[in-house]
């Protein structure tokens, strides 16, 4: 027989994404960003004779973007602030006793309207 010493019960929503899922999900942004870099710097080297002062615009996203794409995918496991807590609380049970007992008088009048419904 298993003995628990914590009572209460933990939700399976509340918990973090697992390892394998961030890692990949971190692998996915890095690769977005490294194929935004390459299309970037393909169209600096397409765009140089034509419109030089966009040319410029992409070679620069092309230069800074490595270091944008290297930190976030870097970047620690985020916290997801948005899920319940995973821990549910014991159950209480009710503060109140029990109530008291009706006599048969009290039970008889309210059931035939007599005095107590107020319609004299």
């Amino acid at each position: 027989m298993r003995k628990h010493s914590d009572p209460g019960v933990f939700r399976i929503t509340g918990t973090a994404a697992g390892l394998t899922e961030d890692v990949r999900g971190r692998q996915r942004r890095y690769i977005i960003s490294m194929s935004v870099r390459t299309v970037s710097f393909i169209l600096a080297v397409v765009l140089w004779h034509v419109w030089t002062p966009l040319a410029w615009v992409a070679l620069v996203a092309g230069l800074v973007l490595p270091y944008i794409a290297v930190v976030l995918a870097n970047a620690g496991r985020e916290n997801a602030r948005n899920l319940p807590s995973s821990h549910l609380p014991p159950v209480v049970p009710p503060a109140l006793g029990p109530g008291r007992e009706r006599r048969p008088a009290e039970a008889g009048t309210e059931a035939d309207g007599g005095s107590s419904s107020g319609r004299g």
